[in-house]
């Protein structure tokens, strides 16, 4: 699954949150800001796992203010 996230996203440890929150639903993935100010999740792993992960991204725990998720590739 690829996801782009929106909003403030970088600078405010957005990356290193996602990346312990794939460790901890033990998804194989990864967290890139892009030159637009977004960043760019890639996550593999069970399907129920990557829901959570989903719904985290969308949730109020994510560091930053999270604007929009927009799944890319699924």
């Amino acid at each position: 699954m690829t996801v782009l996230v929106f909003g403030q996203v970088q600078g405010v440890g957005f990356r290193w949150a996602t990346g312990r929150q794939l460790d901890a639903l033990a998804l194989v993935g990864d967290a890139e800001n892009l030159h637009d100010g977004s960043v760019r999740v890639t996550a593999s792993g069970d399907r129920a796992a990557l829901q959570e992960l989903l719904d985290w991204l969308e949730g109020p725990m994510t560091p930053g203010r999270v604007r929009a998720v927009r799944v890319i590739e699924d």
